[in-house]
């Protein structure tokens, strides 16, 4: 059965892809269409987890409005076993009874809503709708798939709030609603799922991130191109043991990177850039000792590069163009294998560089990240740097 279940996921398992957005399209509300359905000639199908599988895949083909494809022409009969995108398997709890165990839509280019009649297909282990058109908000039934482990509804035009149902499945290992239309604040509850997978980029979700975001046991976490805001939490240093990925660009995060950052110790990508962080790097990243990506660009960093960061074994990206670094520590000049991307600061001798006057409103006035505070300290050295034979000036880096 362990075995079934291995290929089973290998073989629904598929990457979403970004759909282009129709302006203005008018959203359909299915969710509490009284769908009831009088089985006729199939009152004797012996299987009553089938028949109400039956049920729900019927309610589903009336909600949908458009199938170019034809995705959906044989969702016709009893045998829903042998429905497109719809696989069966032996129960959990009974092997000698078949259950709908898996739906994959993906790319089906399938519009219309989910209805509530997807609550019941609770044996579901597998639903994967990405690349569709569907729109509305999730049915709160969605919380009855208590064997649901992996949920993906990427790339549709699904809206509302963080769609809470999904906190009540106790399943649930891998959690995808990117490029969708979902918006407001994340719940503190998200964070203590035992999720291995969260993406929630390209949304519209606005909020701090809880204070408990540490706690998540997600290997990867992607929240690019949200509302987000405020600091990056210091608890980040308690995923030390099991993030492997974490992309928080193209939000509005603020505050200086926290020292805990640098506890990442498994993390192969780690993306801040397209944010509004502060201040010099801190030295405990030179702890990000698997990182192969790393970029902070487009933010507002100051200070000197480490070495200690330019020369992490595993680096082969690092992008720290389009901020207001001053300098690089000699190390980072030994980087030959090392993808390294620098423009657009304010480091002497740099090609493509910021102006002298844009580097001084920012320069001069490095911030310091000491602790948990940050405060913003007048430096006594001028910019530009003097041409004479002294050394470029040196801001403060915090750590």
């Amino acid at each position: 059965m362990e075995t079934f279940f291995f290929f089973f996921f290998l073989l629904l398992s598929s990457d979403a892809a970004e759909v282009t957005f129709s302006p203005g399209r008018r959203l359909l509300t299915f969710d509490h269409l009284p769908f009831h359905f009088h089985l006729g000639q199939y009152s004797k199908y012996n299987n009553p987890r089938l028949k109400q599988a039956y049920v729900a895949l019927v309610a589903w083909k009336r909600a949908i409005i458009s199938d170019p494809g034809n995705f959906t022409g044989n969702w016709v009969g009893p045998d829903v076993c042998s429905y497109n995108g719809v696989f069966c398997a032996p129960s959990l709890d009974d092997p000698l009874v078949q259950t709908v165990a898996g739906v994959d839509l993906n790319g089906a280019d399938l519009d219309g809503c989910l209805p509530v009649e997807l609550g019941l297909l609770t044996d579901l282990s597998i639903l994967h709708l990405n690349s569709n058109r569907f729109a509305n908000a999730l049915p709160k039934t969605i919380s009855n798939l208590t064997l649901l482990h992996e949920l993906d509804v990427s790339n549709n035009h699904l809206t509302g709030q963080f769609p809470t149902a999904v906190l009540a499945l106790p399943s649930l290992k891998y959690l995808d609603l990117r490029f969708n239309h979902f918006e407001g604040p994340l719940p503190q509850e998200l964070f203590e799922k035992d999720l291995d997978a969260l993406f929630l980029n390209n949304n519209r979700f606005s909020s701090c991130l809880p204070r408990n975001f540490g706690n998540s046991p997600a290997s990867v976490v992607v929240l690019a191109n949200n509302l987000l805001e405020g600091d990056i939490p210091c608890a980040i240093g308690k995923m030390e043991n099991t993030l492997k990925e974490i992309i928080l660009s193209n939000n509005s995060f603020t505050g200086c990177l926290p020292r805990e950052i640098g506890s990442l110790k498994r993390a192969t990508v780690l993306d801040v850039s397209l944010n509004s962080l502060v201040g010099g790097l801190p030295k405990s990243l030179e702890g990000l000792l698997k990182v192969e990506r790393l970029n902070l660009d487009n933010n507002e960093f100051t200070g000197l590069v480490p070495e200690s960061v330019c020369l992490l074994k595993n680096l082969l990206n690092f992008s720290l163009a389009y901020n207001y670094f001053n300098g690089e520590e000699p190390g980072c000049k030994a980087r030959s294998r090392v993808e390294f991307e620098d423009w657009g600061n304010c480091i002497v001798g740099k090609k493509r560089q910021r102006s002298a006057l844009d580097c001084e409103s920012v320069v001069n006035k490095p911030i310091y990240c000491g602790g948990h505070l940050k405060s913003r300290l007048v430096s006594t050295i001028a910019w530009p740097p003097s041409t004479a034979s002294s050394p470029a000036p040196s801001v403060s880096k915090g750590y």
